[in-house]
């Protein structure tokens, strides 16, 4: 029995490389959106060079003005996007299949890439996720056509709501940051 036992939790441990599949997906994909936003902002940035153009009329060049900013939010938006696949694929492979030994032993390299738990990866996605909805409404907010007074109205409480969900995530932060003791703060992972 001890030998199919040890056969079989083989095999059960060995099965974690199956997310090999989600991070290298995950990567690309982000890879795909990066190449995707470079090139919108290489289009913006050819267009946004007619903006001196001295026969454009005003209204040509507030419409100019308008879509570059619309454009830009986009751009954004796509760069956000990419930062949480590769988030998601980093902290995939970090709490599955092995630390990133550069991660960890550099001071140079941002904390926000080392994920010690599945809270981590969470909290970590949840915030560049709110980010991203912050980002869209913008550029929602910026294509709006105020028709009557409620609408501004809902602007306001979107914006409220927004402010609201950045504090309550700030504050969030902060408290688990105080109430962890000093070695919980860090934990650390056991080899895989």
């Amino acid at each position: 029995m001890g030998f199919l036992e040890k056969l079989f939790e083989g095999a059960l441990w060995n099965s974690r490389f199956m997310i090999l599949t989600a991070v290298v997906g995950s990567l690309l994909a982000g890879i795909a959106i990066f190449y995707m936003a470079t090139v919108d902002v290489v289009n913006l940035f050819s267009h946004a060079l007619h903006y001196a153009d001295s026969s454009l009329t005003d209204e040509a060049r507030k419409a100019l003005h308008d879509t570059t900013v619309s454009h830009i939010v986009e751009v954004v938006d796509g760069y956000l996007l990419a930062t949480v696949m590769l988030i998601f694929s980093l902290g995939l492979y970090e709490l599955f299949i092995s630390d990133i030994d550069q991660a960890h032993g550099s001071k140079s390299s941002s904390k926000i890439l080392v994920i010690n738990n599945l809270d981590d990866l969470k909290s970590r996605l949840a915030k560049v996720i709110l980010m991203i909805m912050i980002v869209t409404l913008f550029e929602e907010a910026l294509n709006m056509h105020m028709s009557a007074p409620l609408d501004l109205v809902y602007l306001g409480a979107s914006i409220a709501l927004i402010a609201l969900a950045l504090y309550l995530t700030h504050a969030s932060e902060h408290k688990a940051g105080d109430d962890a003791e000093p070695s919980e703060k860090a934990p650390e992972k056991h080899g895989h």
